[in-house]
């Protein structure tokens, strides 16, 4: 079933707050919250909605350094491939993996408590199979987000 705007004002405001209640999601896009729930079941069913989290603070649990590494393999087979994203799907820290195209094969994004546990980390992480890798670590993080853009909607604009 195609989304229509409603669907793109809800999946909106859950966006930002999943946990907001069904009456004020109702009231922001003009449904009652029985029709809100209908449509959020429906979204969830569909895939649409493919998990609802809670944000933690990094720095409140110890980990506050984030680093960006940009990898290249040493082989560009496929079991090199799948032993790489493997060991990356397997490790907490790892909080992205993107292959990319170009000079590098894949763009990790590390958590980490310091700049020591990142460069212990990647040492454990970045093992034979990579030829060469180059860590930036992050001075402050300006955004971070796993929000989607969703189509005619401003964010947080209820409606």
């Amino acid at each position: 079933m195609p989304l229509d705007e409603l669907d793109h004002l809800l999946l909106d405001l859950v966006q930002a707050d999943a946990a907001r209640p069904l009456h004020d999601l109702g009231d922001a896009v003009g449904l009652s919250p029985s029709a809100v729930q209908r449509r959020l079941t429906r979204l969830r069913a569909e895939g649409v909605i493919r998990a609802e989290v809670a944000v933690l603070d990094p720095e409140a649990l110890g980990a506050g350094m984030t680093s960006v590494i940009l990898v290249a393999l040493t082989d560009d087979d496929e079991k090199s491939h799948a032993a790489f994203r493997e060991r990356m799907l397997t490790e907490p820290r790892v909080q992205h993996c993107y292959s990319i195209v170009g000079q590098w094969d894949y763009v990790v994004v590390l958590l980490t408590p310091d700049l020591k546990a990142s460069r212990y980390l990647s040492r454990k992480l970045f093992d034979e199979h990579v030829k060469r890798f180059e860590t930036l670590p992050a001075f402050e993080v300006v955004k971070s987000s796993q929000a989607v853009p969703v189509p005619g909607v401003s964010r947080g604009s209820g409606r």
